[in-house]
């Protein structure tokens, strides 16, 4: 049986950590992980003392981070010979985070640098031969998401458009996106979910899957183009007439 891409969005998001706040990073990249999807419920996480090489901390440090995040409810640890830490099946329910002072412009930067990125990604990953395990990897990503309830479903849709990252192979592109989605869903998170929009990218997701399958660049690129510009419809309609932009700000309040 194939293995699933080497460069998955945990590789990207694992990367060594250069700041000095060791902790602070070290618990946002395992929120990071849990909020775009790349660890489900119920699943075990990297042992300790392979999360602390990868992110280049002590395992102190990773011990700590996981402590808090299982207070918090993210995390649950278990003792044994099966035990281990393992994402709680409930998560708890997350709090929209207003942007705050964040203007038009800042709106549409993010914007923008979601488009050249996903686009890109998704126009690189069309070109490559899928393995096996990468197509049924893909598949499968498709499928959690058009069957997801209300309250996951943008879990596993931040989870699909990173595994659309993940098939270009590039974990420093994967690591881009993913930093970037985490802001975009703080923008999603002050708006409703509408079930026809859900239905609508759904059919979406479909389209770009089986255009990367087939290798139908154009199509596929086309595909994501239409998806990404209905979702930036939605934040600017939704978020035009919101106090979580201000319209009145320079740079410098910024």
């Amino acid at each position: 049986m194939s293995s699933i891409p080497a460069e998955s969005a945990s590789d990207a998001l694992l990367r060594p950590i250069r700041s000095g706040n060791a902790f602070e990073e070290t618990v946002e990249r395992l929120l990071q992980m849990v909020r775009l999807g790349v660890y489900a419920p119920g699943e075990s996480l990297l042992p300790e003392r392979e999360l602390a090489r990868r992110l280049g901390v002590s395992r102190d440090t990773v011990r700590e981070a996981i402590r808090s995040l299982a207070e918090a409810g993210y995390l649950v640890t278990t003792r044994g010979r099966y035990g281990g830490t393992f994402l709680a099946e409930n998560l708890p329910k997350a709090e929209p985070v207003t942007p705050g002072h964040r203007t038009e412009a800042d709106v549409d930067d993010l914007l923008t640098v979601r488009e050249l990125l996903e686009v890109g990604a998704i126009r690189m990953a069309s070109r490559r031969s899928l393995s096996a395990a990468e197509r049924d990897l893909l598949w499968t990503r498709l499928t959690d998401v058009m069957e997801a309830t209300p309250e996951a479903y943008r879990r596993l849709d931040s989870r699909l458009h990173l595994t659309f990252a993940e098939l270009v192979g590039a974990p420093s592109l994967t690591a881009l996106v993913a930093d970037n989605r985490m802001l975009i869903n703080q923008m999603l998170d002050q708006i409703p979910l509408l079930e026809r929009n859900i239905a609508h990218s759904n059919e979406q997701h479909h389209v770009i899957v089986l255009a990367v399958l087939t290798g139908d660049q154009d199509r596929a690129v086309q595909a994501m183009e239409e998806h990404l510009a209905g979702t930036a419809a939605l934040l600017r309609g939704f978020l035009g007439d919101s106090t979580a932009i201000d319209r009145t700000a320079t740079p410098s309040d910024c």
